[in-house]
This record gives C-alpha cells, structure tokens and sequence, in this order.
C-alpha cells in the first residue's frame, strides 16, 4: 500500500488546528511554513514549557518530516519573572522535591534565563527528566543540558542491545525487522525506519529507560 503524501497546504492546516486545540499555545501568534514536509515555526508563546509542546504538538501531524521551532518566549506581564539566583534556586527545589531523581551530583546555573545543568545521574532517562523539571519553571529561556550519565551498575553492551530489542518486541508500534540497535560503551545508536511518529517516540522512550544507557543517538527516519 503506497503511502499518502500530505501537500503543504494539509499540513499547514493540521498544525495550525492543533494549535488552536492544545491550551497551553496561544495559537494567533505563532505562523507555520511548510516546504516538503519541513516545518518552520515562528512567532512568541508564553512559555518555555509552550515552545516545547509546539515542537511536539507539530511532530505528532501526518506529514511532518522535521521542525524547525524558531518561536521567542515572551511571558505574561501579569508574571514576576524571578531573578537568575531564584530561577536557579526554583529549579534546584524542583529536583530536590522530585522522588523520581537523584539531584545529589546535580548542579544548576542560570544566566538572563539560559539554565545549564551539570553534574551527573545514574541513568539517561534521569537526565531527560531533569530538563523537563528545569523547563516547567517561569523564566526559563533556553536549557543547556551537560548532565553525564554513570550508571551504578556496570552491564555490557550486548545485554543493554538485548533489552531494548527485547522491549521493542513487546510493542506494537514497532517493528523490530525495520530498526537496527547498535550499543558501543553504553551509547545507544538507533537507525532505520518506523511508520509514524508513535512508534519513532516508542522506540526512544524505550532506549532511554533501559538500565545501563549513557546516551542515545537517534537515527531513525520516518517513512
């Protein structure tokens, strides 16, 4: 069965759409361009957590082969911002709070709005979660994030390989005969092709949450 090809105009219209449906983005001030299936955004939203969730929101179209998200955060008047040593202290709380990391070896620095986060966390899905816990907080520009994974426990490569393949197995959104997992020190490559951006976000979620993954190197292509 050949596959639909989504003009410009289709996915344009299913963006935009999917805008105006998620609350978080005040769709009237973002403008989407479509060539080929790239998608440009670009305009202001009203948080770091809404630039995210345009990106996201935009990947999930049918059509969408990239994004390019050039939005400007531009916040409420209506909110006091906090200074860099507040935004830093707000997002070191937020990690501390958290029972699902270790903030432990977890340094925060935050400069006109920019946060960097340093330091290291056992596993990579850890790492993952720190910056969306970072991302949530008022202030936040942009995120660098430099955190090292050292997992506590010391598994080889072909075991880290066999479970991720073995979790792929499990999914129906995957098909494990299309994805080929190469593991070299801990550092996960994934390439081939899955159908839709279900399976594409499936097959990462499933490598980033495998014991003894330091990082992942996403490859695959959408057909």
């Amino acid at each position: 069965m050949t596959s639909k090809i989504y003009s410009s105009e289709e996915i344009k219209k299913d963006t935009v759409d999917q805008f105006y449906w998620d609350s978080r983005i005040n769709a009237s001030n973002i403008k989407v361009e479509v060539y080929d299936g790239k998608v440009i955004l670009t305009g202001k939203v009203p948080s770091y957590t809404a630039k995210l969730a345009a990106e996201t929101d935009t990947l999930a179209i049918p059509g969408v082969s990239s994004v390019v998200n050039n939005l400007d955060i531009q916040y409420s008047p209506g909110i006091k911002l906090p200074t860099d040593v507040e935004l830093q202290s707000n997002i070191m709380n937020n990690l501390v709070w958290n029972p699902n990391i270790d903030s432990t070896n977890i340094n925060v620095s935050a400069n006109k709005g920019i946060v960097t986060l340093e330091g290291s966390v056992d596993s990579y899905w850890q790492k993952i979660l720190a910056e969306e816990l970072a991302s949530d907080m008022a202030g936040v520009l942009s995120i660098v994030n430099k955190l090292t994974v050292v997992p506590s426990e010391n598994i080889i490569d072909s075991s880290i390989a066999k479970a991720i393949v073995t979790c792929f197995d499990r999914n129906p959104n995957i098909n494990i005969d299309s994805i080929d997992v190469e593991v070299e020190e801990g550092i996960v490559t994934l390439s081939g092709t899955v159908p839709n951006w279900i399976a594409y976000y499936d097959a990462l979620s499933s490598a980033r949450c495998t014991v003894g993954v330091v990082n992942v190197i996403n490859s695959l292509n959408i057909e």
